[in-house]
């Protein structure tokens, strides 16, 4: 992969609505005959949005890549753990980016978005624990005072 791959705070800043018209444009553009690195592009752009559904479509041409171009399924790892991670599925950004560094141990920006996988994981979880003990909490508190009445 290229040392000049984006970073994930690249991901999180979307083009403008007329930035993404232009890659729409030229990849509607292409038709059938669209050119990978049209395609490419255009996908990369849609990653970048801020709506889950536009971010699924910029996954779905990548994974249209990765199947159709063996050159740049390397790069479409990347893109693709990228993607997956900004709508919130680590599992599969793990998974794509593990598959990525298998082939580049050393890539920066794969163990870069590594240790940002793990962090959002882990405070993920760490809410996920406190809403849990709530709940239990409250259960028990309920429990409580059920049996209190009951005497």
């Amino acid at each position: 992969m290229k040392s000049q791959a984006p970073s994930v705070d690249d991901v999180e800043r979307p083009l403008t609505s007329a930035e993404l018209e232009v890659l729409r444009r030229q990849y509607l553009k292409e038709g059938e005959y669209v050119n990978i690195q049209t395609k490419f592009n255009y996908a990369w752009g849609l990653i970048r949005a801020t709506q889950q559904e536009v971010i699924k479509q910029g996954i779905q041409l990548l994974i249209e890549i990765y199947t159709d171009a063996p050159e740049r399924r390397r790069e479409c790892l990347y893109y693709l753990a990228l993607g997956h991670y900004k709508i919130g599925s680590y599992a599969e950004a793990r998974n794509y980016n593990r598959q990525l560094l298998k082939l580049e141990p050393r890539n920066a920006q794969a163990l870069g978005l590594a240790k940002r996988i793990d962090d959002k994981v882990q405070a993920e979880g760490a809410i996920g624990l406190a809403i849990v003990s709530g709940v239990v909490a409250v259960a028990a508190a309920l429990v409580v005072a059920v049996v209190k009445r009951t005497k």
